[in-house]
């Protein structure tokens, strides 16, 4: 077994931390809003809606923090994407996800110093923090500020297809949780991987 590594400073950590959080208070609230009897809501409708609306600011303010880390450390090259033979060592990643793992194989793309994440993660990591989560942010404050939103887009209204597209990207922000979380119990051992987020080293297997 080769050495721990440092990957996960305090920033870090405790923006992913704020993040895990908030993003747990929109989910249960955003289901509550749409999926639960009016008769007997989960949660109080307009404490839904007030919870709902802080969470979402706090998630976009944490955003800017990411950003700023990104830019300010080191850690934003583990989001370039060297797109020369990428689909290849993605095909590698999803073959040992699948097979290799059960067999007690090696990870093709173990996380040193400069890979902190496989090609899956890394593409799925770009998708969900500069295309998912961008696209939640904007619809959210659009809907939090409904006066800029367009009144109709074709036959429609511009607020219902705004808070449509909010709610599709949050469903896939929802399954990226439960897969994030899955994937994380894929380490040195099931915990291994909460663990470095909370002491931010990780421990190779």
């Amino acid at each position: 077994m080769s050495e721990r590594l440092y990957l996960y400073p305090i920033w870090l950590r405790l923006w992913h931390a704020l993040n895990a959080i908030m993003f747990l208070v929109l989910i249960a609230t955003g289901l509550s809003m749409q999926y639960s009897s009016p008769d007997a809501p989960l949660i109080r409708f307009d404490l839904a809606v007030r919870l709902h609306n802080i969470a979402g600011v706090i998630v976009s303010l944490n955003y800017l923090i990411f950003i700023a880390g990104n830019l300010a450390t080191g850690n934003g090259r583990h989001y370039r994407i060297v797109f020369e033979g990428y689909t290849r060592r993605i095909m590698q990643q999803v073959d040992y996800y699948v097979r290799g793992h059960f067999k007690g194989e090696k990870a093709p793309f173990p996380v040193t110093a400069n890979r902190k994440f496989n090609p899956l993660q890394q593409a799925t990591y770009v998708g969900t923090m500069y295309l998912l989560l961008p696209l939640i942010i904007i619809t959210g404050l659009a809907l939090l500020f409904p006066e800029t939103i367009a009144n109709r887009v074709g036959n429609l209204s511009g607020i219902y297809l705004t808070a449509l597209l909010h709610s599709a990207v949050g469903f896939l922000l929802s399954l990226f949780m439960v897969i994030h979380i899955y994937f994380s119990t894929m380490g040195a051992t099931p915990t291994s991987n909460f663990k470095s987020m909370a002491t931010g080293w990780h421990e190779p297997h």
